[in-house]
């Protein structure tokens, strides 16, 4: 599969690892057969079979697979999620790669077999500098409303990995740079000499001639991709010179997977692996493993079994996953690692607060935030006439190799995933218990509507960050607030509502109604919470997210203007399984 950064041009490559092949799910035979040559395979075998744990035993199986398809194939390794990687020796025609999968297809053993794909990094390069560009922060249409959140938390305590091109130095993002890694395995796309190393440097991904990465490819200069997602995430802040980071405070961990012509599944497989605190083979364990992924990468198609498991595992080790929703103005649907499980995917939206041009969107997508537009969606393809109304952030001067450090904005998805990193570093710096699935719910429940208009879906609207650090750091209701602290039991399979009578209060109710939930439950992915206004219309506000997740404390947003405001209110809970029970300990509305 092919990914790339989800920014403007800039392309980069894409792996992922996971840690116990999980059996493929239904849709995993309907892989399409592939249309690029293939060097490798990554094939999943079922946890009763020898090759899933022997590594004899599973190049014994490629070595005999290949001689059946008339190709040779040879066990490589052993990705960090358990699975193999099957190496086809060199570019092999599709036909002729697709006779080897379907003889691993066809043996009842392997949970799924799947290409070694690419993914490739989206950006566009313009020009600028300092804080009072950086619209995206602070603007009341189409900004996150960020510098209230700083009140609260910057940040401090967290890591977040940001699985890209690896990082240029840079001084503005140098002070908050800890060890990370290369996980480029082919020495040629990787330009540092060698394969994987301890060295996450981006030595550039450029493209010396067209067709140098596949008859389509384009001549283009490096990206710097990395840097610039890393500045907009955690650039040194207060610090005389510059842009701001969202989560200043917070560390970056750089992981590299994207080289020359992009990068592999397997390399960002076992990235994701790694990054989160979990075993690769040869590797050295993470000494600071990362609670957020930064992913602004993708390419076409859905989402594959090795991605999934490696983010599946990822979240388990209680680190939240972002993934840019790509750039292509289509369903989101249709990209990996945006339609993936278990990420909070990230649509991009302009200054004047309406979905950017080339974004894609859909239903899978779950928030919006800025990446800005360098262009309108009129004019020349390539050009740059608007960078003012882009995300400025650090990046390199050099067209190939490294030069002087500088700053440029850029467009894409690819600008718009790391402002929910950031976020997300927020979130658990504020409140370090928070799960992943509590994250994402604070962020999706306390975005804004959008000042704008997205055509296709943009989630839950563009991010608030004041509100979400607001929503997992408030306890008690607002001032001039209705509440109901009466015990209201859970029970099994059981439906129970708690009410709130409000009166002396003119007209109808806020569009950013705040209702204080606080809910004491075993195991909250039972749970369906709804809003219920006087005049029974209804407003979902947790649908059985969290999975075994214990309590919910959390104030939402609601835009209930349509609704009068005097009248009965309720908080409806609605049990949906055996074995778990609670109770409504208290909620409140804040006019």
């Amino acid at each position: 599969m092919s990914v790339t950064l989800l920014a403007g041009s800039a392309t980069a490559s894409v792996a992922l690892t996971q840690s116990a092949p999980a059996a493929a799910p239904a849709a995993a035979a309907a892989v399409p057969a592939p249309t690029a040559p293939v060097e490798n395979l990554i094939v999943g075998y079922k946890s009763s079979a020898t090759e899933a744990s022997s590594n004899t035993a599973a190049a014994d199986d490629a070595t005999a697979k290949g001689k059946k398809a008339g190709k040779k194939a040879k066990f490589d390794r052993r990705l960090g999620t358990g699975a193999a990687l099957v190496n086809l020796g060199g570019a092999t025609a599709p036909a002729d790669a697709a006779n080897v999968i379907a003889q691993f297809r066809s043996d009842p053993d392997v949970a799924y077999v799947e290409p070694d794909t690419r993914a490739y990094a989206m950006a566009v390069t313009p020009n600028d500098t300092e804080y009072a560009k950086q619209w995206d922060l602070f603007e009341p249409t189409a900004g996150m409303n960020v510098p209230p959140a700083w009140d609260k938390t910057t940040g401090s305590g967290v890591t977040v990995a940001v699985i890209d091109t690896g990082y240029v130095a840079h001084s503005d993002v140098a002070p908050n740079i800890v060890a990370g890694y290369d996980f480029i395995s082919t020495a040629s796309e990787a330009r540092d000499g060698n394969g994987r190393d301890a060295n996450p440097a981006d030595e550039g991904d450029w493209n010396a001639t067209d067709g140098e990465c596949g008859a389509s490819s384009k001549a283009s200069n490096s990206s710097w991709h990395g840097t610039h997602v890393a500045g907009t995430i955690a650039a040194a802040t207060n610090n005389s010179k510059g842009v701001a980071g969202i989560a200043y405070g917070a560390k970056i961990q750089p992981v590299r997977v994207l080289g020359k012509c992009g990068g592999a599944t397997s390399d960002i497989v076992d990235a994701i692996t790694w990054a989160s605190g979990g075993s690769v083979a040869g590797v050295p364990a993470n000494a600071t493993p990362a609670k957020v992924i930064n992913m602004s990468l993708g390419g076409p198609g859905a989402c594959g079994t090795s991605y999934q498991n490696a983010i599946n595992a990822a979240v388990a080790r209680g680190t939240t996953v972002v993934v840019a929703a790509g750039n292509s103005n289509a369903n989101a649907s249709g990209f990996s690692p945006a339609s993936c499980n278990n990420v909070i995917n990230v649509a991009s939206t302009n200054r004047a607060g309406d979905r950017s041009y080339y974004s894609n969107y859909g239903a899978i997508i779950d928030v919006a935030a800025p990446g800005g537009e360098t262009r309108r969606a009129t004019d020349t393809p390539g050009t740059v006439t608007t960078p003012e109304n882009a995300i400025l952030s650090t990046l390199n001067a050099g067209a190939t190799t490294p030069g002087a450090e500088a700053y440029k904005p850029y467009q894409g998805t690819s600008m718009a995933a790391p402002h929910i990193a950031g976020l997300a570093a927020l979130l658990k710096s504020a409140k370090p218990s928070l799960t992943p699935a509590q994250v994402e719910s604070a962020i999706k429940n306390t975005a804004r509507p959008l000042a704008g208009t997205c055509t296709g879906g943009c989630g839950t609207g563009l991010a608030d960050a004041a509100a979400a650090v607001a929503s997992v750091t408030t306890t008690t209701p607002p001032a001039g607030s209705f509440e109901n602290t009466t015990d209201f039991a859970i029970g099994d399979n059981a439906t129970v509502e708690s009410p709130i009578t409000v009166s002396g209060v003119t007209g109808n109710a806020p569009a950013a109604l705040k209702v204080g939930v606080k809910i004491a439950h075993t195991y909250i992915g039972d749970l369906k919470v709804d809003l219920v206004a006087p005049d029974g219309s209804v407003y979902t506000l947790h649908n059985r997210t969290g999975g075994g997740t214990a309590d919910i404390n959390q104030v939402y947003t609601v835009n209930a203007s349509s609704e009068a405001a005097n009248g009965t209110w309720k908080l409806r809970v609605n049990d949906n399984a055996g074995g778990d029970t609670g109770k409504i300990d208290s909620w409140s509305l804040g006019f």
